[in-house]
């Protein structure tokens, strides 16, 4: 949001555009490729990128279309409040996405392992123990090496709670009107991101070629790279995102007391941290 819409009394509605239809078509393609991609179709990968190719670029023009929107004071007071009621249901839907994986983790581990392990099943796998991080109880999966807390994790963990500092001082800047403040720690936070994600690469690396962790490790190692991965992916739309804030930034699209696409970002990336510090704990330590 721009300091543009303050005055203006009515609620914007944009005109006809085209964008809704080609992010449908495109994220349609995206599907596409993707199954046949999972089927070995030759075709898949290439209909795949294509997709995905559309979806950036009807992101970028229709984000473009709300930023030029909101520099020329066409958004007022209740535009504000509406993308703030949307920025939250949207971070309370990734809730639910979350949340279903930490559930999914919590049965299989909580529920289904003592369930095998149980009088009952002794028939049948005697030799089977309860233990998180074993093999299953067909003995079907490879060998592998559980993940510790030491040391990655709780660097990243470090990183990551000192980004969501960073980012608090950029927004108290903006809000102060130090620009330049402003812009500075918002970088600090968006390299911070950066490192953090430098570093679960190079975990994924160390898991793959040296703990014989994969995905198919079981569920052990689905439900780590499931959590971990989406939550890395989740980091690196936040850092896009705040690469864009930052860029707004520098071209003076925000004022002290209106700045919610800053806000809105901020918000995200608050979520990201909590979330990875649940990862950090459940995933990790327990």
């Amino acid at each position: 949001m721009s300091s543009n819409h303050a005055a203006v009394p009515y609620y914007f509605v944009p005109g006809p555009s085209r964008w809704p239809m080609l992010g449908g078509a495109s994220l349609l393609l995206t599907m596409i490729g993707a199954s046949a991609w999972v089927n070995d179709v030759s075709w898949g990968p290439y209909v795949n990128y294509l997709g995905l190719a559309g979806i950036l670029l009807v992101l970028y023009f229709w984000f473009s279309d709300a930023i030029r929107e909101s520099e020329q004071g066409l958004y007022s007071e209740r535009i504000d409040h509406s993308f703030r009621w949307s920025m939250s249901w949207f971070i309370f839907s990734e809730v639910m996405f979350f949340a279903a994986f930490f559930g999914a983790l919590f049965y299989a581990r909580s529920i289904s392992m003592p369930w095998l392990a149980d009088l009952d099943h002794k028939v049948i796998w005697p030799d089977f123990a309860a233990q998180w991080g074993n093999t299953g109880p067909a003995g079907t999966v490879q060998e592998f090496t559980t993940m510790t807390p030491f040391w990655i994790p709780t660097i990243n963990t470090a990183l990551l709670l000192t980004s969501g500092v960073t980012l608090t001082i950029s927004h108290h800047a903006l809000r102060a009107g130090h620009r330049a403040m402003t812009a500075l720690f918002l970088f600090a936070t968006i390299l911070l991101g950066a490192i953090f994600m430098g570093f679960q690469v190079y975990e994924y690396m160390h898991a793959y070629s040296e703990l014989n962790l994969k995905l198919t490790s079981g569920i052990y190692g689905a439900t780590f790279f499931m959590l971990t991965g989406f939550h890395g992916f989740h980091v690196t739309l936040g850092a896009i995102m705040l690469s864009v804030i930052l860029y707004r930034v520098l071209k003076g699209h925000f004022t002290p007391d209106h700045h919610f696409g800053f806000e809105g970002a901020a918000w995200y990336w608050h979520f990201v941290d909590v979330v990875w510090l649940g990862l950090y704990v459940v995933v990790y330590w327990l």
